[in-house]
């Protein structure tokens, strides 16, 4: 299957054109059809228009929303995008005019060029008999505002070929985008528990249990969301709700369409947001087991009929929906007891069967994925909706994965990488806050030294460890990229040790590893100042071994490309300067602004100044004495329980991003 560069996109509405858009934002030479210039050219003129508030907002720079553009064209004729690797469709939900625009697009393509349908309602392989060669074809599911939102699903059809799956995965990853994997059933994942959602909202109101005021803001409440149903369907349109119920019918009572519904989508208005909340707790209790017990209902279906994974569900409200919760943390949330009640009552209301997969057996989500190709494993750290931040089920996964993969002895060569926006963005810091807040620092420290000893186990294998940095690598995240034997990163990656910045510090072998690869004089400016390194500059301070292409680690992996080796580096001069300063001046030197500049111009040596005074000191005292002692990860853990237990710790870790002022206690 070829590789993909060039992407087809019919259909220049508003779906089409925001995939196109982030398509382009990614580099690929995008080719948008439509049926009409003048729809074409619409738009491309609203394409424009989003990326030029962009420029307004700071967002964007104007050179580079004018590389967008230019990866851009229009066109009215379909015979233009036989250019292309992959054709998205992205018209409207009509199955007869899908169907026909596939039997064009057969004529028109060659034969081993990936067909799409971005289909949020239709049966993939239903859509797939119009094809030619239904191999190549596959649904690609994005969703409201597709320039914005990460979530795509990746829905294979009964023919769908493996390696059009591989690429379809690839893709995603490479157009900036969260995949889940899901089969070809009604609803795919996410609309077909969001959907009945918006619908049960309206039956509410129907049943006149509560007006849309009052439905939308206990939702907005037991969901953790910014809008609730009503305000939702006005955004994203009434009639698109309508249409994507009325294709889930055909799966039970739960299903039918509301009245009201019906009524709204065809009368072509919005609804009335207006009104008074009513805070009686009778009816807010109504609303909440209602709309609660439906997701549950559904999403407890989805799990029986083996459509995804627990972790699927959650993931596609989190990032598809921005819900701060997922139906699964919903579920883990309350009581089984509850969620039994919750479904019972759903199930009893709309004369359905109960479904099986109720209990936290079947909630189960996995974090961390392990991939074996002959004597290659490729182990994933898959929490894209959190950044894939270390927390105890993470790295307790992470064990398990790699420890399969180190004790198999026909592997001999283990990659590490992230899915997402980031390798590893760090420690998951809610939980460094809830300990810190209940008095249990003993626990941060157990969960620390259970964290280094799975992070010893890498570095010690005898295996060949390839840390391959997608994204950010904050924190945790870098200090497990520097267990690997070789350390690789794309070029959108970025690594930084920030922790002094709030009020901590390296405490998984950060001040101990950074300083192998760098030298201490490096590590120390790297750990003390937090700076975010780009791939280029750790590539010259010897942080990493080399910069690969996306594309290229499929190669390493299959063993079509030989694998870049441990580099010595030899400093360009600035990084040597900077070397030159921390051997010169220690740390109390530099607060105290006594420095020797070396090779460092007066303003370089005062940003440094400027910088460690903003960093808490304590931390600071403790990651310098850490890494000039150099005794070893393991001597990380002798203050854990003094940092943590310091109000700066607390100040800093609950105030990420924010400038604050650490009074050193």
């Amino acid at each position: 299957m070829r590789s993909i560069k060039t992407v087809g996109v019919v259909g220049a509405g508003t779906m089409g054109a925001a995939i196109t858009q982030k398509f382009a934002q990614e580099n690929f030479k995008v080719i948008l059809a439509d049926r009409e210039q003048s729809f074409v050219q619409r738009g491309i003129g609203n394409i424009s228009k989003m990326l030029n508030e962009g420029v307004e907002r700071k967002v964007f720079t104007q050179a580079q929303v004018d590389s967008y553009l230019a990866n851009i064209t229009g066109t009215a004729n379909l015979n233009d995008l036989k250019a292309c690797d992959l054709v998205v469709e992205a018209i409207f939900e009509d199955f007869n005019a899908k169907s026909d625009l596939f039997k064009q697009l057969s004529g028109i393509l060659d034969s081993d060029t990936i067909i799409a349908t971005n289909t949020s309602s239709y049966s993939v392989s239903e859509l797939a008999d119009s094809v030619t060669n239904p191999e190549r074809f596959i649904g690609l599911h994005y969703f409201y505002h597709a320039a914005k939102n990460r979530l795509v699903e990746v829905i294979p059809g009964e023919k769908t070929a493996p390696e059009v799956i591989d690429a379809a995965r690839t893709f995603s990853m490479l157009s900036g985008k969260d995949a889940i994997i899901c089969r070809d059933a009604y609803g795919f994942v996410v609309n077909r528990f969001f959907v009945p959602w918006l619908n049960e909202s309206v039956r509410l109101l129907e049943e006149n249990i509560a007006d849309i005021a009052t439905i939308d803001a206990v939702c907005m409440e037991v969901f953790g969301i910014g809008m609730g149903p009503f305000a939702l369907m006005n955004a994203t349109g009434v009639p698109v709700a309508y249409h994507a119920e009325k294709t889930l019918e055909r799966l039970g009572a739960l299903y039918t369409v509301a009245n009201k519904l019906k009524d709204q989508a065809l009368s072509g208005q919005v609804w009335n947001l207006e009104g008074t909340v009513n805070t009686d707790a009778h009816v807010k209790e109504q609303i909440a087991k209602r709309m609660l017990g439906v997701v549950f209902f559904v999403c407890s279906q989805l799990l029986d009929e083996n459509v995804c994974h627990a972790v699927d569900i959650n993931r596609g409200a989190k990032i598809g929906l921005k819900w701060r919760k997922g139906p699964i943390d919903l579920m883990f949330g309350i009581k089984e007891e509850e969620v039994w009640s919750n479904i019972h009552h759903t199930a009893s209301l709309y004369g359905m069967s109960m479904p099986v997969a109720i209990g936290a057996k079947y909630w189960t989500m996995n974090f961390v994925d392990l991939e074996k190709k002959g004597d290659v494993a490729v182990i994933t750290m898959n929490r894209p909706e959190d950044l894939n931040a270390l927390n105890e089920d993470v790295v307790g996964q992470l064990d398990e994965k790699f420890s399969d993969a180190n004790s198999d002895p026909a592997i001999k060569t283990i990659f590490l990488t992230g899915a997402g926006k980031a390798f590893v963005a760090g420690a998951d810091i809610k939980y460094f806050i809830k300990k810190i807040k209940a008095d249990r620092i003993g626990d941060i420290e157990s969960f620390t030294a259970y964290g280094q000893q799975v992070f010893q186990k890498i570095d010690k294998s005898k295996k060949k460890v390839v840390a391959v940095l997608n994204g950010l690598a904050l924190g945790g995240g870098l200090e497990l990229a520097l267990c690997a034997d070789v350390l690789l990163a794309m070029p959108k990656a970025v690594m930084a040790f920030p922790e002094t910045g709030i009020g901590i510090y390296p405490g998984l072998g950060g001040t101990q590893r950074s300083a192998l690869r760098t030298g201490k004089p490096l590590a120390r400016y790297l750990v003390l100042s937090g700076k975010m390194l780009s791939v280029k500059d750790a590539l010259e301070t010897g942080l990493i071994d080399g910069i690969i292409a996306p594309e290229e680690l499929s190669g390493f992996v299959n063993g079509t490309m030989p694998l870049p080796e441990r580099r010595k580096t030899d400093l360009i001069p600035a990084w040597k300067n900077l070397e030159e300063f921390f051997k010169m001046n220690t740390t109390a030197d530099i607060l105290a602004g006594k420095t020797k500049n070396a090779g460092l111009s007066d303003d370089e040596a005062a940003k440094i100044i400027k910088t460690f005074k903003r960093k808490a000191p304590v931390a600071m005292a403790l990651a310098d004495q850490l890494i000039e002692d150099g005794n070893g990860p393991e001597s990380e853990l002798n203050y854990l329980n003094r940092i943590f237990k310091t109000s700066d710790a607390l100040l800093g870790l609950s105030n990420i991003g924010k400038q604050v002022e650490y009074l050193g206690k």
